[in-house]
């Protein structure tokens, strides 16, 4: 039987002498330190054990020390903001590049791909890989330090468009698509419409609203247009706009008018 996995945050909540606050969702020291980008991941352990990190003038060792938006974090004496301004990257991911940060089957990693490119004011932050493309699949990939804006972007009530190119098999029948344009049922479920049109012979461009697994395969498959490659080249109103293996940090206004988030701490 596999064992089911205990979130970090009730792994912190249950180490804290006050307990879960009523409430409020816990966060704990190390993913503010990251999220705030004031010391490098990799240097995380050694500013904890070297007393460097204190909550309200106490020095805490322990990543997972539990702390509340009303808390005093401070680096090396300096104050830590609990909630900085979201950053956000776009980075072209190229094929065979998993979207996880280590993968036992030895692929390589986005983060792999990405992190050594990054100045080191940027390198100092904990990115989150906004949802996932499949190892083969390439195109516009976020990378985000906050993880509200991970949420935003993923969850199914923003319905946050998404347009995928598709090189199919088969005729380029526009009347194949119309069952995609009405909403069709899969076996989790029928489909939020979708917009759907052939860019090119043998290339189909498909708008999504919602992600579930596979969605744009399945959805395509079940038209009898099987999915031989497929990039992203939009999420929102943004389009991919950096050459593959490439990244570049968007702006407030990007960040606020194209993918409808405040950006602001």
């Amino acid at each position: 039987m596999t064992r089911k996995r205990v979130p970090k945050w009730l792994v912190a909540a249950s180490q804290h002498p006050g307990g879960l606050p009523a409430g409020e969702k816990p966060d704990w020291v190390s993913r503010v330190l990251s999220r705030a980008g004031v010391v490098p991941p990799s240097a995380l352990a050694h500013a904890l054990g070297a007393g460097q990190v204190t909550v309200n003038g106490r020095a805490v060792h322990a990543p997972l020390t539990l702390v509340r938006a009303t808390d005093v974090v401070r680096f090396q004496g300096e104050p830590v903001p609990f909630r900085p301004a979201c950053r956000v990257l776009v980075f072209h991911k190229t094929g065979n590049l998993i979207c996880t940060e280590r993968d036992p089957d030895g692929h390589r990693t986005v983060f792999e791909a990405l992190l050594p490119q990054l100045p080191p004011e940027l390198a100092r932050y904990g990115w989150h890989c906004v949802g996932r493309l499949d190892l083969h699949t390439t195109g516009l990939l976020l990378f985000t330090n906050d993880e509200r804006f991970v949420g935003h972007a993923t969850a199914p009530a923003t319905h946050l468009p998404k347009r995928y190119l598709a090189t199919v098999r088969g005729p380029s029948d526009d009347a194949r698509l119309q069952p995609l344009r009405d909403g069709i049922v899969l076996h989790d479920g029928p489909t939020r419409p979708a917009q759907a049109a052939f860019r090119s012979e043998g290339v189909v461009a498909l708008t999504l609203s919602e992600g579930r697994n596979h969605q744009v395969k399945r959805m395509l498959g079940a038209v009898g247009l099987p999915v031989i490659a497929l990039h992203r080249e939009a999420v929102g109103e943004l389009s991919l706009d950096v050459p593959p293996g490439a990244w570049r940090e968007l702006t407030a206004t990007e960040i606020r008018a194209a993918l409808g988030f405040e950006p602001a701490a």
